[in-house]
């Protein structure tokens, strides 16, 4: 096995594995060099190494691992040595994010409130990866209910979980809500992982961890078994170490094929670019890395030219809070109601069981947006449909469709800043960038993040939007953009893991 591992990495037996891609794993696997078992295994003893709260690292990615993983990598390889490979991911260990319902995981969207209580069973999308010979191998930490408890909330942190690290510095941010699926790819902890997204939870730590996201377009993959904030906007997705590992791991989520195609060269050939200079992030060297990158993009698509997008204003932002506040109190209340087991049965039972659990759910921030959903009135409330029209027009008819028109197919601009400091006093208080996520999210529309240089060591990224179902469009862009900067981010750029950087 041939490494291109930092020398810094925690734990050198297996510092090879942690920058093997999909396809370089399923190539050992064929031809005999490792098993499923023996792969799950290592990163087993990887994640014991690096991220349990014990370790020497302790990067706190990773919530729950699996009891029946060793033993599924076991049956996959049974079956390899029998000649029956289901598909790209078969024997590939997947992470998933703690709020996807899986048998033997807790499901618990990073809340005490659901700890022990039992799921349903495994949702749709693990029942997809399991069908493909993927081995579940655990779940990973999060933002606790996806980021939507505080408005001074720390991203990356859970009650279930502590604050998860960003691998390059491990005092940075690892972003939200699907900070431990990127923090665990970037590490090296598994190849691909599951993430979901409302409004830049995949697109987020993607960027920070310097990995792949794809989130899909709303619909496309099934969010039953998935603790939900809301129904039209919630979205699960890839996050992986290549823009290939994410089509592979798309297509079984989606059920959907020719995405991995859509990666080959010359698929972007006619693809037409457009540059949304209107959501620069405002860091002058992340934004310079931005417009390298597109200048290397632009020798390899049909067009790039430069478009308008306006920025969210203040009535966008408060009418995006008042319906995700209307949604969440009434998408989690049908789903707690639903969910096996004795405990929280609505919104209001876990504003009042953090009260009585003030010690451990209420250190470090309150719980604003959950009270304030609470008392919103839901979808009947008199906020909500007036929102929800207001924020759906802007993101619609003064937003996407002018800036595509006839003449752009995707869009590109920076995805956020370098991550910032953690902070569980004052909450994100660095936060910058991210303009590309609320028009998509408004819409239900797919984007796609890529990484695409080192700012201060740290990673940033471009995000790609198109319109509903356009992943293979954003799959062509990304793959070209990866090819253009010398192949994917992960192998060129291994995990830093970083100490505490000051400033």
């Amino acid at each position: 096995m041939t490494t291109s591992a930092s020398p810094q990495d925690p734990h050198l037996p297996t510092a090879g594995l942690a920058t093997m891609t999909v396809s370089a794993l399923q190539e050992s696997m064929t031809n005999g060099g490792q098993t499923s078992a023996e792969i799950c295994a290592a990163l087993l003893a990887r994640i014991a190494a690096v991220d349990a709260p014990d370790s020497d690292v302790a990067l706190r990615a990773v919530l729950a691992m699996s009891p029946r993983a060793l033993d599924d990598a076991e049956a996959s390889d049974r079956e390899r040595s029998g000649g029956a490979v289901r598909g790209p991911l078969h024997g590939i260990p997947v992470l998933i994010k703690d709020n996807i319902e899986a048998e033997g995981l807790p499901g618990s969207a990073g809340s005490e409130a659901l700890r022990g209580r039992p799921v349903a069973g495994d949702a749709p999308l693990v029942t997809r990866l399991r069908a493909a010979g993927a081995i579940v191998l655990g779940s990973t930490n999060m933002s606790e209910w996806a980021n939507f408890r505080s408005r001074s909330s720390t991203s990356g942190w859970s009650a279930m979980g502590g604050l998860t690290g960003n691998p390059w510095a491990l005092d940075r941010s690892a972003g939200g809500s699907s900070s431990g699926s990127g923090a665990a790819v970037a590490a090296g902890l598994a190849p691909v992982a599951v993430g979901t997204e409302t409004n830049g939870s995949i697109t987020c730590p993607a960027s920070l961890n310097g990995v792949v996201g794809l989130k899909a377009t709303v619909g496309t993959i099934p969010t039953r078994g998935v603790v939900p904030l809301s129904r039209s906007q919630d979205a699960p997705g890839a996050l992986a170490r290549s823009v290939v590992d994410a089509a592979a791991l798309f297509e079984v989520l989606s059920g959907s094929h020719g995405l991995v195609d859509a990666c080959r060269p010359g698929t972007s050939a006619a693809v037409r670019v457009g540059v949304a200079n209107g959501w620069l992030t405002g860091d002058t060297a992340t934004d310079d890395v931005f417009r390298a990158a597109v200048d290397r993009l632009a020798a390899l698509v049909g067009a790039t030219m430069q478009v308008e997008t306006p920025d969210a204003t203040l009535q966008v932002q408060d009418d995006q809070v008042s319906v995700l506040l209307a949604e969440f109190v009434d998408d989690l209340g049908e789903y707690l109601a639903a969910r096996p087991g004795v405990g929280v049965r609505s919104l209001s039972d876990v504003v009042e069981f953090n009260q009585r659990h003030a010690a451990s759910e209420l250190a470090h921030f309150d719980q604003d947006l959950l009270a304030a959903a609470r008392a919103c009135g839901g979808r009947s409330g008199p906020e909500y449909r007036d929102a929800r029209r207001r924020n759906v027009d802007w993101a619609r008819d003064s937003c996407l469709e002018p800036a595509l028109g006839d003449d752009v197919d995707v869009l590109v601009s920076p995805a956020y800043r370098p991550a910032w400091k953690s902070d569980l006093t004052h909450g994100d208080v660095l936060f910058g960038g991210g303009a590309v996520c609320t028009p998509a999210a408004i819409l239900g529309w797919p984007i796609l993040t890529v990484p695409i240089g080192l700012v201060d060591g740290l990673p940033v990224a471009m995000s790609v939007v198109g319109r509903p179902g356009a992943e293979p469009l954003l799959l062509s862009v990304g793959a070209a953009l990866e090819r253009a900067l010398g192949g994917p981010f992960t192998s060129r750029h291994p995990t830093a893991w970083g100490r505490p950087r000051r400033g």
